[in-house]
């Protein structure tokens, strides 16, 4: 693959690259540069964590990008994620490796590296530099990246999280942060102080943050924080499509989604089309009795896009359709949970556990 193929599937990852110049350059000098993810271990995986992630990771390990995901179990422990149940937690970022590998994700090229078992004293130096470089205003501003707003009463451990993840950047010696743009703040942080420390810019790749299916809120926010106001939540169960649903919980959801006929903007199940339908199919059906059109194909979403917008396909053939695929994809998820053993204990673990903010 050369630099023009590698750049262009990186940049239909990227919805923002900081910068791309930047990247160019690592791509020109590095065959296998590292890229850092991580994910707080909270609860049941839902389909942005789990497919969506994975179809991303399996774009960048194709461009010979290498992953260390940072599962970030003392974090989701700091947010006060599943009542701060250590055990829990830990639990559940097991459950969440089981989903990615029955989903198809390159493991092969991802290293799972726990939080708990990698902070040492040089970690805990850094966090203590990035402190003494910034405010807490600045810090707070970054209360995003936790599922949290700047208003919003922190913790005393809340307040050290944005330092403790910038530190993981750097600790884990990684060239590019590939993180959703929920996580632009402190990207942008640790780039700024990056040199302050004595260490190499991390180039941001920012994916887009798949929307809830419920209709979205007036907010009155815009730009990056009105996309990420969209997105799917784990507090809200009809919002989000889990890994492990069943098929027909996936079609109540779907049924129940909001999906203006012909409105494409802030429409969830076309975006469902999007970024994890096309991905996967080569050609989407829609199949409708003859009276109703009849069975019509497509092979690019634009063209799906532009027959909805004109309302020659209803909101409900679009949302049976795409649930139909959606139940496909999670079909060998259902069947490893159904048939392994030991992932089939850990689910029944987390099922068991309380979904908390």
């Amino acid at each position: 693959m050369d630099l023009k193929e590698r750049l262009k599937l990186i940049e239909e990852v990227g919805e923002e690259i900081i910068t791309k110049e930047e990247l160019v350059e690592l791509l020109k000098k590095k065959k296998n540069p590292i890229a850092y993810d991580g994910f707080e271990p909270s609860g049941k995986i839902h389909i942005a964590q789990g497919l969506l992630r994975s179809i991303n990771v399996n774009k960048l390990t194709k461009t010979g990008i290498k992953f260390k995901f940072w599962v970030a179990d003392w974090f989701a422990l700091m947010n006060n994620k599943l009542g701060g149940d250590l055990e829990k937690i830990q639990t559940v970022g097991k459950y969440f490796i089981e989903v990615w590998k029955a989903c198809g994700m390159d493991v092969k090229n991802v290293e799972f590296l726990w939080a708990s078992e990698h902070m040492n004293q040089d970690y805990w130096l850094t966090v203590i530099k990035i402190g003494t470089l910034n405010s807490v205003t600045r810090i707070t501003r970054c209360a995003q990246i936790m599922g949290r707003s700047e208003s919003e009463k922190l913790s005393a451990a809340q307040i050290f999280y944005p330092c403790m993840q910038a530190a993981d950047i750097f600790n884990l010696k990684v060239d590019i942060a590939q993180l959703g743009m929920d996580q632009r703040k402190v990207n942008v942080l640790a780039r700024e102080i990056a040199p302050k420390l004595g260490y190499k810019k991390p180039i941001a790749i920012h994916h887009h943050m798949l929307m809830g299916l419920n209709k979205p809120q007036e907010t009155g926010l815009t730009g990056v924080d009105a996309g990420i106001a969209k997105k799917m939540s784990k507090s809200n169960p009809d919002s989000a499509i889990f890994m492990t649903d069943s098929k027909t919980e996936v079609e109540r959801k779907f049924n129940k989604a909001y999906c203006p006929e012909g409105g494409s903007i802030d429409n969830p199940v076309l975006e469902y089309c999007k970024y994890i339908v096309f991905e996967k199919v080569k050609e989407f059906v829609i199949e409708r009795p003859e009276k109703f059109g009849g069975v019509v194909k497509y092979k690019s979403y634009s063209d799906l896009e532009d027959d909805f917008v004109a309302k020659k396909i209803h909101p409900l053939d679009l949302k049976k359709a795409t649930a139909k695929y959606i139940n496909e994809f999670l079909e060998p998820v259902r069947q490893h949970f159904e048939k392994n053993a030991k992932a089939k204990a850990l689910l029944k673990k987390v099922q068991s556990y309380e979904v908390t903010k």
